[in-house]
């Protein structure tokens, strides 16, 4: 199963349990359904996110080896500092 495909499934099972807990008064299941169906939205998002980067890339990689190298020397500063 594809991890997107994974977190949607998560969001709507946690979905589902929240409002069972919503119907029997179960603060228990609100609970563990909240738990399990924001993570998979934050999943979600950041999967998407990855995309974009990863198409941004492609399409210029001169700006995608700009911005690496540019954090690789901050990264470098940060940690040779005494």
């Amino acid at each position: 199963m594809t991890d997107k495909a994974e977190a949607k499934l998560n969001e709507a099972a946690g979905a589902v349990e929240e409002k069972i807990g919503e119907w029997t008064g179960s603060r228990k299941h609100q609970a563990k359904g909240a738990a399990r169906r924001y993570p998979a939205q934050a999943s979600y998002a950041v999967q998407d996110a990855a995309d974009c980067v990863v198409k941004s890339v492609r399409d210029n990689p001169a700006t995608g080896l700009a911005v690496a190298a540019s954090l690789g020397i901050i990264v470098g500063f940060l940690l040779g500092r005494k």
